[in-house]
């Protein structure tokens, strides 16, 4: 038995969650469900970015205590355990729980001792958007290239990192795959960081334009860890690193896999600075850092900045869980951005959820009932049945095979190939001829219902990581009850009439 810890990023609750996050954590809990599945200890983690100056810069602009608003917000993003069904172990709140603090004294310290950190005057141009100071030429049109805003300039004092000294040992994890990066683009563009050579970078802001909010230094009072610094610690912090808990060691000293799901934005933190914290710190890194890229609506990408998010408790409530994993699933390539838009997620959702997998199941169920009084027959071998006993047979193979290089759409594709044949066969066998003409080889009937059943069965158990939601009804459907099959019904309400007027107004 292996041990896996799963981990998403912690986002900035400056606004109510978008779309884009949840892709995140629906990923991750795929991940975590199969994993548990195939027997590994799991535990998949999340939390909240509370201790940011943009939280505050919102909390002010909104005229509300800075406590309360973050305290509201990021309610709304540990609710989203129910609206997209997530199996999520343990959520950490960067301002609330008492373990993130005393772990990142911790790391602080343990940087320290390494000699790490020295204390400089500095003067750049910062982005509070992104939290992070910029070079000039990374400033195209002198904009920043997230948010497409002027950065403004800071001068001050803080202490740094000596990051430059971990260039070498960087490089030599990535190149060798003992820092595992993927897709494998992403691994370049970190390598290519490296080629450029690293520099150090600032860990503290003063207190005084934090306006007071986040971690002081330690010893150093007039300075507060930057945010960047204190949200990476989450992933040691969830587990008791620096109170002596032993989750630490059990999750993150001793576990076979450490694996970050994060955006591409956030990618040089991740796959730089994060690995040359711990390295000095004296601490494991990550096995892999999964990196996605951005969900986009009419092109623009979502974010809370721009304004055009798509709130997924919403999206859920309106057309349901099941049709927003899919599309997240479905339609989101391992590479490359994925445009949102209501259309597709009704088409996706109706053409093969209500249409393929709902109203298969549906006429399987009905012609069981119909021609065998609802008892599963134990027919041989059918006829013609070879690419539907092939799908079902390889499907689980191909699952594995897909979500071991983390390719979502790859994996959902198995479980669809599954449904499609098993559609095609029905077309092909034509129960309902051989009913009429069961005289003639009164064995064939069963063995075609049989084999039917059976690919019904076989897409509920491979379902699951994927629609937990979906992959139980589709079980309950074709799970025998007396000796007799429930009473056929509709899995999957079709959404092309679905009341949009809800989901209109989170695109405001």
């Amino acid at each position: 038995m292996s041990t896996t810890y799963l981990t998403t990023t912690i986002p900035y609750v400056n606004a109510r969650p978008h779309l884009g996050f949840a892709l995140e954590l629906v990923q991750a809990d795929v991940l975590a469900r199969h994993r548990r599945r195939l027997g590994d200890r799991v535990r998949l983690q999340t939390g909240t970015d509370d201790n940011s100056l943009k939280n505050v810069l919102a909390a002010e602009a909104a005229g509300i205590p800075v406590r309360e608003f973050v305290d509201r917000n990021a309610a709304a993003f540990i609710a989203l355990r129910e609206p997209l069904s997530l199996s999520t172990d343990d959520v950490l709140r960067t301002s609330h729980d008492h373990r993130h603090r005393t772990g990142v004294e911790k790391l602080w310290h343990a940087c320290a001792e390494a000699g790490d950190f020295y204390r400089r005057y500095y003067e750049g141009l910062y982005c509070v958007g992104c939290e992070q100071f910029y070079g000039e030429s990374e400033l195209p049109g002198g904009r920043c290239p997230e948010h497409d805003v002027p950065p403004e300039r800071v001068a001050e004092e803080n202490w740094f990192f000596r990051l430059s000294r971990y260039t070498g040992q960087l490089r030599d994890l990535v190149e060798s795959g003992r820092l595992r990066i993927e897709p494998a683009q992403r691994r370049n563009e970190v390598l290519g960081f490296l080629a450029g050579g690293l520099s150090d970078f600032s860990v503290s802001r003063s207190a005084n334009r934090a306006r007071g909010w986040g971690i002081p230094v330690p010893g150093d009072p007039g300075q507060v860890i930057y945010v960047w610094w204190d949200a990476l610690g989450n992933y040691l912090t969830a587990l008791g690193y620096g109170s002596g808990d032993a989750a630490h060691r059990r999750w993150w000293l001793d576990s076979d896999r450490r694996i970050h799901l994060v955006g591409k934005g956030v990618l040089r933190f991740h796959a730089v600075y994060w690995p040359a914290m711990l390295l000095s710190a004296g601490q494991p890194l990550p096995t892999d850092i999964v990196v996605h890229d951005y969900l986009t609506h009419e092109g623009r990408k979502i974010s809370k900045s721009a304004g055009n998010t798509v709130d997924p408790a919403v999206l859920a409530g309106e057309y349901g869980t099941d049709a927003v994993r899919w599309w997240l699933l479905r339609e989101v390539p391992r590479a490359g951005d994925a445009d949102f838009t209501r259309d597709r997620l009704v088409a996706r959702s109706d053409d093969e959820l209500a249409n393929g997998l709902g109203n298969l199941v549906k006429r399987v169920v009905a012609m069981v009932h119909r021609y065998r009084d609802g008892v599963v027959p134990t027919g041989g071998r059918a006829p013609g049945a070879e690419r539907v006993d092939h799908a079902c047979r390889v499907a689980a193979a191909e699952i594995a095979e897909a979500l071991a290089e983390f390719d979502f759409r790859r994996a959902t594709a198995a479980v669809q190939a599954i449904v499609d044949e098993a559609n095609r066969f029905v077309n092909q066998a034509k129960p309902w001829e051989l009913a009429k003409a069961e005289r003639a080889d009164p064995g064939e009937l069963d063995a075609v219902l049989a084999t039917l059943v059976r690919a019904c069965r076989t897409v509920g158990e491979e379902l699951a990581p994927f629609l937990p939601d979906a992959a139980g009804r589709v079980a309950q459907a074709c799970a025998e009850r007396d000796g007799r099959l429930p009473g056929a019904r509709p899995l999957f309400r079709r959404l092309a009439t679905v009341d949009t007027g809800t989901l209109a107004q989170s695109f405001d």
